[in-house]
């Protein structure tokens, strides 16, 4: 990998999903390494904020409009890249398809339109054993990207600090932490924000980087929920307590509202989003061996400074924030 520090040559990106946490760690690390950076955003609210650094260009419109794509994100100029953090809001069929796949397909055509010969796109590592709605529709995409005869990066994090942020509070308060199981189904090797949107940077940059699916995940040791709880009590002080969740409570909610689902549709999302959950509270988010069938930790490639433990240590002190979002679990 090339020297993080030195300074590449200045090229011109559009950005998509910039206003997402990972979206504006991205920006910045690319307005900290001299590039240009047009992000193309969804029209704000009167008086409505984006949190992006001053040197952005902000642009607005409509992502799942080819036409506004087009017209308002690139103008008929030139660009060098296009970077994409977007993803669905909610992971549901409607709309991973509208936003996973279609919009980044519609964004694909415009960039090769203005010139572009790079991409790098932000996916999930969890699309290695895709049984979702959302994981099909990132991988459409990805195959669509790889056979586009353009140079290409996928970037697949393991998991982000904010996703494991959700009990926080629980335990601040003096509540269990809630795990799956034995707390002990699941691993993965967390990335701060910061971190990640500088190896999006470097990806822009490094021939090594390029044409090659990237799994990645931060320094230290794959973290189990179980690790996750004893971590958080041990930094607040308080006595562990732990409050073991079936599986199978997960399964009888998405069998009920499936169910449901067929005579209410609102409910088929709220089915899926159970599916989600269980998921994610059953898979690792490692690097998967297809040999075996098996999660590993070892062969999860590492990179970045900032430990989960030290990003908890922040949150407790009040000198970091987190919005959860989607991404409250509990």
């Amino acid at each position: 990998m090339i020297d993080p520090a030195a300074r590449p040559e200045p090229r011109r990106i559009l950005m998509l999903g910039a206003t997402g946490t990972i979206g504006r760690a991205t920006v910045r690390a690319l307005l900290a390494r001299g590039h240009e950076v047009v992000c193309f955003l969804r029209p704000r609210s009167p008086g409505g904020r984006t949190h992006l650094p001053d040197g952005a260009i902000l642009r607005y419109g409509d992502v799942t409009d080819p036409v506004s794509l087009a017209r308002d994100g690139f103008r008929n100029e030139r660009f060098d890249a296009l970077v994409s953090c977007l993803a669905s809001r909610t992971g549901v069929p409607r709309d991973a398809w509208e936003i996973d796949h279609k919009a980044h397909s519609d964004a694909l055509a415009a960039a090769r339109a203005a010139g572009v010969t790079q991409v790098v796109l932000l996916s999930a590592i969890c699309v290695q054993r895709p049984l979702l709605a959302f994981q099909q529709a990132k991988l459409a995409f990805e195959d669509e990207l790889m056979r586009s005869g353009l140079d290409w990066s996928i970037v697949r994090p393991t998991a982000f600090f904010k996703s494991l942020s959700g009990q926080v509070k629980r335990v601040q308060e003096g509540r269990p932490f809630l795990v799956f199981g034995n707390g002990e189904l699941t691993a993965c090797k967390p990335i701060s924000d910061d971190d990640l949107g500088r190896y999006m940077a470097l990806c822009l940059e490094d021939p090594a980087l390029r044409n090659r699916i990237l799994p990645i995940g931060g320094p230290g040791p794959a973290l189990t929920p179980r690790a996750q709880a004893e971590m958080l009590f041990r930094l607040t002080g308080r006595e562990p307590k732990v409050r073991h969740v079936p599986v199978a409570l997960l399964d009888t909610i998405i069998a009920v509202l499936s169910t449901l689902g067929r005579a209410v549709p609102k409910l088929r999302d709220k089915a899926e989003l159970a599916r989600i959950g269980r998921y994610y509270a059953t898979e690792s988010m490692l690097v998967l061996d297809p040999a075996t069938g098996r999660y590993d930790a070892d062969a999860t490639p590492s990179f970045g400074q900032e430990t989960l433990e030290e990003f908890y240590t922040r949150l407790l002190r009040g000198e970091a924030t987190v919005d959860l979002g989607e991404h409250a679990v509990f």
